[in-house]
């Protein structure tokens, strides 16, 4: 499945809405994008949709930040930016958060996992589309 949006930050509720409705099949979410184009505050509302009562923040310094989310579900929020290799990501074990049972995994800047994460993946990847506006392309795997 792909779909593309384009969508101002007062709309992001009703983006929000459709990516919930494709997690019965979805164990990682990958989040694309240059920087400041949408996917820590997509990630923060999405957190909150799915029940997260503590704040959100970007794991950018620790990696990675796990939350619990309505039923229970564990929530794992990786920021790679930082990370260099695939090799550094499994030697630091991070690959044993992946498709964990009653879990979700956010990864932002995912490029060097993607070896890793070949099933039930929902690609997100944001873009500007001028000042005000995002562009979304979502591709269901």
């Amino acid at each position: 499945m792909k779909k593309s949006l384009i969508y101002k930050e007062s709309e992001l509720p009703q983006v929000i809405n459709e990516v919930v409705e494709m997690l019965d099949s979805v164990s990682v979410i990958t989040l694309e994008g240059s920087l400041g184009a949408g996917k820590t505050t997509f990630s923060k509302a999405l957190l909150k949709k799915l029940g997260v009562v503590e704040e959100v923040i970007s794991p950018t310094f620790t990696y990675v930040n796990s939350y619990i989310g309505d039923n229970g579900v564990k929530i794992y929020h990786f920021d790679l930016y930082r990370l260099s290799s695939e090799e550094d990501f499994v030697d630091l074990g991070f690959d044993e958060y992946l498709y964990q049972d009653n879990s979700l995994v956010l990864i932002e800047w995912p490029e060097i996992v993607y070896p890793l994460v070949k099933e039930r993946v929902l690609k997100l990847k944001f873009d500007y589309d001028g000042i005000e506006r995002r562009s979304l392309e979502m591709l269901k795997e």
